[in-house]
């Protein structure tokens, strides 16, 4: 194996006189960014009959429900191992901390919970079908998910397990892990030995093609006439599953969690099989269900 490339780049982007500008946070700018530039493409033409101002309010809102959800959900469900209440002790104690994306800390099923109901809230007010909404939503997802994952890369978190793959990298982050892992494993001594750390998968970026890259790719060409209702929301529900279940085998677990069962079970593959269940049921209600049309000219010429 040649000599690794060493993840360690510095986390702030650049700096604005006192202000630091995080890479983290920049990812999410450039994801949100993106994304709503994307959905207003697709706005005018005519998957959505609302005008440009409240697609606007939507991108707001869920921009708001994917940090403060994945926050939250991170914070009370994702940190710690033995239950909530540690959680809301450290949000009464540090409320700010809710907003730090930078720091890294995001429950994707935590800002999903807080997409939906920013959607639902959102679709009552406008008077639409919420899943009429979140089709329309779901191939967006990706962009922020995969600039997310690139993300934590920069950030050198969430690294993989040790591996021998021509592409494997060392994570300087990682130096007290690699300490545990080798446990007097001799192969593995003697890599630390010669790389100065263990070369590991970086599963970040193969979360980045996947959830991101690929699933933006599938959606977004399905998406691109008009579908049945659910159908786009369950395929994305079954492709995120799947790829964050298999994806899993291959990321070492948050070390306050650890593994869930079996030895292997991770919490994300826990929390990714009922997005399995519900994106099968999801495109199973799709055969019977209703298709949104396209919004004519005229009609979009009124929304805008």
């Amino acid at each position: 194996m040649q000599q690794p490339f060493v993840v360690h780049f510095d986390p702030v982007a650049f700096g604005l006189g006192p202000v630091q500008v995080h890479w983290y946070g920049l990812m999410y700018l450039l994801g949100f960014s993106l994304c709503w530039l994307c959905g207003e493409y697709r706005r005018r033409r005519g998957r959505l009959p609302v005008s440009a101002d409240a697609l606007g309010d939507m991108a707001f809102y869920v921009m708001l429900g994917v940090v403060v959800g994945g926050r939250l959900g991170y914070m009370l469900f994702g940190y710690f191992k033995d239950g909530v209440g540690d959680g809301i002790r450290w949000i009464w104690t540090e409320p700010l901390v809710l907003f730090k994306v930078w720091d890294g800390g995001m429950s994707f099923h935590g800002g999903l919970v807080g997409v939906l109901l920013a959607v639902w809230w959102w679709s009552r007010r406008h008077r639409l079908q919420m899943f009429d909404v979140v089709d329309f939503a779901a191939p967006l997802v990706p962009i922020g998910l995969g600039f997310g994952r690139l993300g934590n890369f920069i950030n050198g978190e969430l690294w993989g397990k040790p591996g021998s793959v021509p592409w494997a990298m060392i994570f300087p982050n990682a130096h007290d892990a690699d300490l545990g892992a080798i446990a007097g494993n001799a192969t593995l001594q003697a890599l630390y030995d010669r790389y100065g750390g263990l070369p590991r998968h970086p599963s970040q970026l193969y979360e980045m093609l996947l959830e991101g890259v690929a699933m933006f790719t599938v959606l977004w060409l399905i998406s691109m006439k008009p579908r049945p209702r659910y159908l786009v929301s369950g395929m994305f529900g079954l492709l995120y599953g799947c790829f964050r279940f298999g994806v899993e085998f291959v990321r070492v677990p948050d070390a306050q969690l650890g593994y869930r069962a079996f030895g292997w079970l991770t919490k994300g593959q826990e929390l990714s099989l009922p997005l399995i269940v519900i994106g099968l049921v999801l495109i199973v209600m799709s055969r019977r269900a209703p298709t949104l049309p396209l919004a004519t000219p005229a009609e979009q010429a009124a929304e805008d």
